[in-house]
C-alpha cells in the first residue's frame, strides 16, 4: 500500500491527475454547449474516422450526412463504455478508501467525470434526434453491455478502458482537432471530452498495473483469454450497429441507390467503426506498450492473431 504521509511514485501520479482535474473542470452547460446547437451543415466526425473518401459515388452533403449518422453513433458509443468504466473505477476507488486516501480522491474524480460524460452524451444524442431523418437506432443497450464486461476479471476490464482512453485521445488529437470543416460544437465536445480523459488514461495505467502486481501467470492467462473475448464481443456490437448505421444512412439520402453502392455503404461503415472502436486502439503504440510489459510474447501472439482479421478489414 502506498504512503500516504510520504507519498511515493505511484502516489505522486495519482496527485498530479487530481490537480490537472481541478485545473481542466468543466460544466456542460456554462463551459461547452453555452446554448448552442449543431450546425447541420457541417461534418461531424472526420473522413479520417469515418471513411466517406472510400465512398466517391457520394456527392458533398451525402458525405457530411454520412459524417454525422457516424457521429450520433460516436457519442451514443462513448456514452455505452462510460457507463461500465466509471462502474469499474468506483469499485476500484473503494479498494483505496481505508488507505492512499489520494488514490482514492483521483479515483472518485475520475468516477464523477464519467458520470458526467455520460450525462453529456444522452443529451449530444437528444440533440441530433431533432435534426436528423428519423429512424435511427442505437442497438446495444448499457447497462447489459457493461454487466457482460463487469463479469471478467479486472485485468482485462483495465486492458479494455485503457484501450478506450488512449484511442479517444488519439482520434481528438490526429483526426478531430486538425479538420477545420468540422461543426465548432462537435469539435469542442472533444476538446473538453479529451482535457478530462488526458488524466482518465494515467489512472487506467496506474490501476491496472496495480492488478496486474497481484496476479499470478494462470491468472494472467486467464486474464488475456478474457481481454480477447472482450475484442470479440466489441466486434459483434460494432457489426450490429454499422449494419443498422448503413441502413439508415441508405434509406435518407433521398434517392435510389444501386446494390452494389448500399454494399459499399456497409462495408466502409464495418470498417470505419472497426478502425474507431477497435484498430486504432490496439495499434496504439503506448497501448502496446503498457500491454507488452505484462504479458509473455506467446499471450501477444494470440491477441495478435485474434485481432488480424479485424485489423485487416479497416485497411483501405
Amino acid at each position: 500500500m502506498y504512503d500516504v504521509v510520504t507519498p511515493g511514485a505511484g502516489t505522486r501520479r495519482y496527485a498530479k491527475c487530481i490537480e490537472v482535474s481541478k485545473r481542466v473542470r468543466w460544466d456542460i452547460d456554462r463551459d461547452l454547449l453555452r446554448c448552442r446547437q449543431f450546425d447541420f451543415g457541417r461534418k461531424f466526425l472526420p473522413d479520417g474516422l469515418s471513411f466517406a473518401g472510400r465512398l466517391p459515388f457520394l456527392n458533398a452533403d451525402e458525405k457530411r450526412l454520412f459524417s454525422q449518422v457516424q457521429g450520433r453513433t460516436y457519442a451514443n458509443m462513448f456514452a455505452l463504455v462510460e457507463r461500465f468504466i466509471g462502474a469499474k473505477t468506483a469499485e476500484l476507488g473503494g479498494a483505496h478508501s481505508l488507505g492512499d486516501q489520494v488514490a482514492f480522491e483521483a479515483l472518485v474524480r475520475l468516477t464523477d467525470e464519467e458520470l458526467k460524460h455520460q450525462e453529456l452524451f444522452r443529451r449530444l444524442d437528444a440533440m441530433m434526434a431533432a435534426h436528423m431523418p428519423a429512424g435511427y437506432a442505437f442497438l446495444p443497450e448499457a447497462n447489459q453491455v457493461a454487466s457482460s464486461v463487469l463479469a471478467t476479471s479486472t485485468w482485462a476490464v483495465m486492458a479494455l478502458t485503457c484501450d478506450i482512453e488512449l484511442f479517444s485521445q488519439a482520434h481528438y488529437r490526429s483526426s478531430i482537432e486538425p479538420d477545420e470543416a468540422l461543426d465548432p460544437l462537435w469539435k469542442d465536445v472533444f476538446l473538453f471530452h479529451w482535457r478530462e480523459e488526458s488524466q482518465h488514461a494515467i489512472l487506467d495505467e496506474l490501476e491496472w498495473r496495480r492488478e496486474d502486481a497481484r496476479l499470478d501467470a494462470d491468472e494472467r492467462e486467464r486474464g488475456v483469454d478474457e481481454l480477447i473475448g472482450l475484442v470479440a464481443a466489441i466486434d459483434g456490437i460494432v457489426q450490429m450497429q454499422a449494419t443498422a448505421d448503413a441502413a439508415y444512412f441508405a434509406g435518407s439520402v433521398g434517392r435510389e441507390l444501386s446494390d452494389a453502392e448500399v454494399r459499399a455503404i456497409h462495408s466502409t461503415t464495418l470498417a470505419a467503426y472497426r478502425w474507431q472502436y477497435i484498430a486504432s486502439g490496439a495499434l496504439d503504440e503506448r497501448y502496446g506498450g503498457i500491454l507488452g510489459s505484462m504479458i509473455t510474447p506467446a499471450q501477444g501472439q494470440r491477441i495478435h492473431a485474434a485481432l488480424a482479421p479485424i485489423v485487416g478489414e479497416t485497411d483501405a
